[in-house]
C-alpha cells in the first residue's frame, strides 16, 4: 500500500471518517456477516449499500461545504463492474472515491473496491461510478450546487 495513505489512514482515530489523499478520498467500510453471499462474496446488493455508506464521510458530514446535499442528492446513474472477488473476510473494504466530472447541478464520482490492506495502486477488485444530482426537496427540481459544493468536489477530481 503506498505509504501516505497508510499512515494517513492508521493515523486516523476513525477509520471510518476517511482521509484525503492524492488518489481521493480513502474510507474503510465495515463489512457485516449479512453482507455476504453463500459464496462467502460480498453480493452485489450490499456492494452498492456499502459504496453509498462510503460516501457518507466523505460528502455529508457538517463539515463538509456538500453537507446540505444530505437534504436532497439523488443517484441518477449506478455503474458497479466486478474484476476481482471481495470475500466478506476480507473486509473492512477499502473505497477510494474521486470525482469524475462537475457540472452545474450534478457530479460523477468514481470508486475503487479493494480488501483491507490493498495496495492503492493495485488493480480494484470493484470499480464504480455514479452520477449524483443535487435536488431541491421542496420545489421536488434539480437544484445548482453552490460555488463552494464545486469547489469541495474539484479537490477530488481526477483526470484518467
Amino acid at each position: 500500500m503506498e505509504e501516505a495513505v497508510v499512515a494517513a489512514l492508521d493515523s486516523t482515530d476513525d477509520l471510518e471518517d476517511g482521509v484525503a489523499t492524492d488518489r481521493g478520498y480513502v474510507v474503510r467500510v465495515p463489512v457485516r456477516w449479512s453482507d455476504m453471499d453463500v459464496f462467502q462474496h460480498i453480493n452485489h446488493a450490499r456492494m452498492v449499500t456499502l459504496l453509498e455508506e462510503a460516501r457518507i464521510p466523505w460528502l455529508f458530514y457538517d463539515e463538509r461545504p456538500t453537507a446540505s446535499m444530505r437534504d436532497g442528492c439523488l443517484v441518477a446513474d449506478l455503474r458497479v463492474k466486478y474484476q476481482g472477488q471481495v470475500r466478506h473476510d476480507e473486509g473492512p473494504i477499502e473505497v477510494t472515491m474521486y470525482v469524475e466530472k462537475v457540472r452545474a447541478v450534478d457530479f460523477f464520482v468514481g470508486y475503487e473496491v479493494r480488501p483491507r490492506g490493498g495496495d492503492p495502486t493495485s488493480k480494484p477488485a470493484v470499480v464504480a461510478s455514479t452520477q449524483l444530482v443535487s435536488f431541491d426537496i421542496e420545489t421536488q427540481r434539480p437544484r445548482r450546487m453552490t460555488a463552494e459544493e464545486k469547489a469541495y468536489l474539484s479537490e477530488f477530481l481526477r483526470d484518467e
